[in-house]
């Protein structure tokens, strides 16, 4: 059954924890009904919703591997189906890999960093631009992208894969701003240094935002919220001017 809304909707990947889920909850509140995309953590996800219904807010969990573009085509027709037409989106599904040097990484490892961070991020903002675009009869739009300051450090010694796979986000950014944004559509990223999330674990490192909080000018890592921050703004009428920005928020590093 459809759900009659009369706010903004967005889809938010790789939404189930860290800067996603923060996203999410903190664009729920500003008025935009939700699908909250996970890959495999049904709980996490649903928890999210949990938390933007227990606040009056509209949202929904939507699984699918962004890096499958059947899932990816799947998922769409359910947020038609359950939210009406999309009107923003926040590529957020991004993985790393544990510490390696170019000359220890394998293909499967280089094909997985890159289908999911930069195919996925790919084939998400082409079904949002069919739905938004006002080529094809849509109303406009905008479109956060998720980079990394590692796109302009490089990674050295750690992620270069990773890092490589920002930097074609941030080109992919600049790019598909120029070529929409007659149409209605705002393309923008932002790009987190050290943040406290959950994904410097998946990586092997647990301790990894606590341990570089030195390096940072600012002398701490951030929170996924005050990443959420900008991307909502972003989003939101206040940046109707901004398109093609890549935006730092890295504590000054």
């Amino acid at each position: 059954m459809s759900i009659s809304i009369t706010h903004q909707v967005l889809l938010v990947t790789g939404a189930s924890r860290g800067i996603g889920a923060a996203t999410a909850l903190l664009a729920a509140q500003r008025g935009f009904a939700v699908a909250v995309n996970y890959s495999a953590n049904s709980l996490a996800a649903d928890e999210v919703v949990r938390q933007i219904r227990a606040g009056g807010g509209t949202a929904m969990a939507v699984q699918a591997d962004v890096a499958d573009e059947a899932q990816v085509l799947a998922m769409f027709a359910r947020i038609d189906a359950r939210l009406g037409p999309l009107t923003a989106l926040v590529n957020n599904a991004g993985v790393v890999d544990v510490v390696a040097r170019v000359d220890e990484m394998s293909v499967a490892r280089l094909k997985r960093m890159f289908d999911i961070n930069v195919l996925g991020s790919f084939v998400c903002a082409r079904e949002a631009i069919r739905r938004m675009s006002t080529r094809h009869g849509g109303a406009g739009g905008s479109i956060v992208n998720l980079s990394s300051a590692a796109a302009r450090l490089g990674g050295p010694g750690q992620y270069v894969d990773y890092a490589a796979s920002k930097g074609a986000i941030d080109t992919f950014t600049l790019g598909l701003a120029r070529e929409v944004a007659a149409e209605g559509i705002r393309v923008n990223a932002v790009r987190p240094g050290i943040i406290e999330t959950e994904i410097h674990a998946s990586g092997g490192q647990p301790d990894r935002a606590r341990q570089l909080a030195p390096i940072v000018p600012m002398q701490r890592a951030g929170s996924a919220m005050e990443v959420a921050q900008a991307i909502v703004w972003l989003l939101s009428e206040d940046a109707s001017y901004t398109t093609g920005a890549l935006i730092d928020v890295a504590g000054g590093r």
